[in-house]
């Protein structure tokens, strides 16, 4: 079952795998018999269907999700139905991957205004008077 993340991206099935593991939390008996819990695993570093920067950015999203193979793992154990948690943990890696398609935005420089540094020096000017007359009064005894 091929992932398609959108119109231009889909994922092949050799890309991910899945392993289902017991999950914790609610269920009753059925939790200690059932593997509900899903882990959704992502072979990123080898995906022909990501460009290098796209990498990049999965790579920095995912945080401690990446693996040290180049790989996104994806857990979730949310809901006792284990087609429930793979649909969750594929909507979740399709997102990620969503989010590192969208380029971040060049920061230009710009240089503060003239008024805005006036105002500034005026600020910090009437802040010292302020402290200035905190001190020890003199001549009354």
């Amino acid at each position: 079952m091929m992932l398609v993340v959108n119109d231009k991206i889909s994922l092949q099935d050799w890309e991910l795998t899945e392993q289902f593991v017991r999950a914790s939390g609610p269920g009753g008996q059925n939790v200690n018999k059932v593997a509900t819990a899903v882990e959704l695993r992502f072979e990123a570093e080898r995906s022909p269907s990501l460009e290098g920067p796209v990498k990049a950015r999965l790579k920095r999203l995912a945080g401690r999700r990446w693996t040290k193979d180049g790989a996104v793992i994806i857990q979730c154990d949310e809901t006792r139905s284990q087609a429930r948690n793979r649909e969750i943990a594929r909507d979740r890696l399709a997102e990620l991957i969503r989010k590192a398609l969208v380029k971040p935005k060049r920061r230009i420089k710009t240089k503060p205004t003239y008024g805005s540094k006036q105002r500034r020096l005026k600020a910090k000017k009437v802040r010292g008077e302020v402290k200035a007359l905190r001190g020890q009064v003199k001549g009354e005894e």
